[in-house]
């Protein structure tokens, strides 16, 4: 894979950043911050992602995978999409600020 291929598969790796009251905890307790990313992602990828981005340093890469849940509506049922979280520790000193986008 050329360069340019690699750096275009990083763009695309980090999907948005997820944010509730789980994450909010595990940002201020841990200096985690919580990202959904593509089904296909790999921790290495997503910390690279997550590096060339963002630019900090990035301890390590916790993926779960989340089960979309069975809805209904009436008589009918249907499920929510299956997605990929993914949990990334920075070094300390590093932090990233999504209120402070200018």
């Amino acid at each position: 894979m050329s360069q340019i291929a690699y750096q275009e598969r990083l763009m695309a790796v980090i999907v948005a950043p997820h944010v509730s009251e789980k994450t909010t905890a595990a940002a201020e307790a841990s200096n985690q911050v919580v990202f959904k990313v593509r089904p296909d992602a790999t921790k290495k990828e997503i910390k690279a992602a997550v590096e060339m981005l963002f630019e900090v340093k990035v301890g390590n890469v916790t993926v779960t995978n989340v089960r979309g849940k069975i809805k209904r509506h009436g008589q009918s049922k249907g499920r929510q999409a299956a997605w990929k979280k993914a949990y990334v520790r920075l070094m300390p000193g590093s932090n990233i600020d999504f209120m402070g986008v200018e």
